[in-house]
């Protein structure tokens, strides 16, 4: 488990799948975080967390919780971990829209990027965003995320081709900002 003064981050488990599933139905949660719109059954959900989150080695899935009210507000993941190469994705949603703008995504980040660099001593991680996600693109700069590729026009939404752009961070990027904040 995770701290900051106003988010843990706990180990998601079988019993969050409803929720997830809740989420993961929304459309406005996955506009700006899936690649895909579809709409998935109870079964559907139940297996990917049981087959992809919950039992992959290459994954590691925490829920999201703030500490004052106890409720459970988003997902953060570190997925296709490869220790070899020391190298992951990360990925986050905040699922309870009341919470949306109001820096619990960069306090969650914060914590997975403290296990991912200090902890599993990854060398990088990288993550995708959708280019219509400007607030998204302004959090992963300013927490130190590069802008790494572009995959042009290769998300269709609102009737428009988007681009998805690669991020990435490296971990002694990670640990010379940690010494500048002190």
């Amino acid at each position: 488990m995770f701290n900051t003064h106003r988010i843990t981050l706990r180990k998601m488990t079988a019993d969050d799948t409803e929720l997830y599933h809740i989420w993961r139905n929304d459309p406005d949660v996955m506009q700006s975080t899936s690649p895909s719109l579809d709409l998935h059954t109870e079964e559907e959900t139940k297996s990917f967390v049981k087959d992809v989150l919950l039992s992959s080695s290459s994954s590691k899935c925490y829920m999201i919780e703030d500490k004052e009210t106890s409720q459970t507000i988003g997902i953060t993941s570190l997925v296709q971990i490869d220790l070899g190469n020391r190298n992951a994705e990360c990925i986050i949603d905040i699922g309870e829209k009341g919470y949306w703008g109001k820096g619990y995504g960069r306090e969650a980040l914060g914590l997975l990027l403290d296990y991912a660099f200090l902890e599993l001593n990854l060398h990088r991680i990288a993550l995708r965003v959708f280019s219509f996600n400007e607030k998204a693109i302004s959090l992963y700069c300013s927490i130190g995320f590069t802008e790494e590729g572009i995959s042009r026009e290769s998300l269709f939404r609102n009737g428009q081709w988007h681009d998805i752009i690669q991020m990435g961070f490296l971990q002694n990027e990670y640990i010379a900002m940690k010494k500048e904040q002190r």
